[in-house]
């Protein structure tokens, strides 16, 4: 996640609070799925960008899993999704994202 984005990301939790904001991946390999994961959690892991030490604790899913993709329309989800899943390795991403969401309510607990 680049530093912007992070300012962003920071700027809304700060705005709304961190039990109003979720973040929505989209990218397409787990390793940077699951670092981005971890920058809105429990903070940036390379300490290079506004999130570096600042545990956010946000809510944090990849738009592949299945309780997201419940919720978007089919059409709009087949239009804007669906070929990108079928070159990604969606299982990884699920579990990798998972892995670091769960990790991060663990920490902030």
């Amino acid at each position: 996640m680049d530093l912007e984005n992070q300012q962003r990301v920071k700027d809304a939790a700060e705005k709304y609070g961190p039990e109003n904001v979720v973040v929505l991946l989209g990218g397409a390999e787990a390793e940077s799925s699951g670092l981005a994961c971890e920058t809105v959690t429990v903070g940036d892991p390379t300490f290079a960008g506004p999130l570096a030490g600042v545990s956010l604790g946000l809510s944090c899913y990849h738009v592949v899993e299945p309780e997201i993709k419940a919720q978007i329309d089919p059409a709009v989800y087949e239009e804007q999704v669906s070929m990108m899943e079928m070159v990604m390795d969606v299982d990884s991403i699920v579990a990798e994202v998972k892995q670091y969401r769960e990790a991060g309510c663990k920490f902030l607990s």
